[in-house]
């Protein structure tokens, strides 16, 4: 990854009467445009995620999403949709002058990336996109139930908060609590659900990453809004990403998967490659899911890099 950098310009973007957005540029002014687009959703951006961009070449925007991360208010999922999303990333791309740009996107990130893109694929120049997720129920309901094969005893204390009659539905069960307007209820299960998927992120546990996913600032954006949008199927229709591919088939895009993802399993990374064959594939054998594993994130600069020099991968 590249050297840490500061952002030279920032900003708060009101998008609505409740939703206020954090936006920030690094690198290069003159640079090709680079939209990064976090995970969760709810998880929010971090100065890491400049690193992945050569800051001589690249214009690196990056945003929190409704309710993540430093947009305000932490947390919200009143007037929170994908399709809003959708909007906010267009209403930030004329703000900024950006004709065109290289998106780049993670876990939802990619969920994200993608249905943006094929909203608007006039708009983009080519896709990174890195541990693939297409919100389908099955993906979700291994989230919050096949996940405990791989990791018993963290599933067993994520389900341990909810009353034993209720754990038959987990993500409603977490929904009564998450969404309750009582911080001594929220609070708690927003910190458990952010434990859970913390301890899950690396193919070898990173107590960092526990601790982060388990603090208030990001465990409430990550619990609630992953929690609403799981709830409402991503506000996708029925396999809707895969069946729009053709929108975006003709664009440049690499798929970078960690072999033992238990947050992503790779079968969603073969179906989607499956679908768009003239993306290329890049399975990672000994990382999980997270970004910042050697070996994800060596192959995700080399993305980027290899599109600062040729436009493709």
């Amino acid at each position: 990854m590249f050297p840490p950098i500061e952002p030279y310009r920032t900003g708060m973007l009101p998008v609505d009467d409740i939703h206020t957005l954090y936006w920030e540029e690094s690198g290069n002014p003159s640079g090709q445009p680079v939209l990064f687009l976090h995970g969760g959703p709810g998880s929010g951006a971090s100065p890491r995620h400049r690193q992945f961009f050569d800051p001589a070449h690249y214009r690196i925007v990056i945003f929190d999403q409704r309710g993540a991360g430093r947009s305000t208010p932490l947390g919200e999922y009143r007037n929170n949709t994908t399709q809003l999303l959708i909007e906010d990333i267009e209403r930030l791309r004329t703000l900024l002058g950006i004709e065109q740009w290289l998106v780049f996107g993670g876990s939802w990130g990619s969920t994200l990336s993608l249905a943006y893109g094929e909203a608007h694929p006039e708009r983009c120049l080519g896709f990174v996109l890195r541990g693939i997720f297409l919100c389908t129920r099955e993906e979700t309901d291994w989230f919050l139930n096949g996940v405990r094969w791989f990791y018993p005893e963290v599933h067993a204390q994520f389900v341990s908060m909810l009353p034993p009659e209720e754990r038959g539905n987990v993500l409603e069960a977490y929904c009564k609590l998450l969404f309750s307007d009582d911080p001594e209820v929220f609070l708690p299960a927003a910190r458990a659900w952010g434990r859970y998927e913390g301890s899950c992120l690396y193919l070898r546990p990173d107590p960092v990453a526990i601790e982060d996913f388990g603090s208030d600032a990001i465990a409430l954006g990550v619990g609630r809004l992953e929690a609403h949008y799981f709830r409402h199927g991503g506000f996708f229709d029925h396999d809707q990403l895969i069946r729009d591919i053709g929108r975006i088939r003709h664009l440049p895009a690499v798929i970078v998967q960690g072999r033992y993802d238990a947050v992503c399993p790779p079968a969603t990374a073969f179906r989607l490659h499956a679908a768009w064959p003239e993306s290329r594939l890049q399975v990672i054998d000994d990382a999980g899911h997270a970004a910042y594993e050697p070996g994800i994130a060596a192959a995700l600069v080399d993305a980027t890099e290899r599109f600062k020099l040729t436009g493709a991968f």
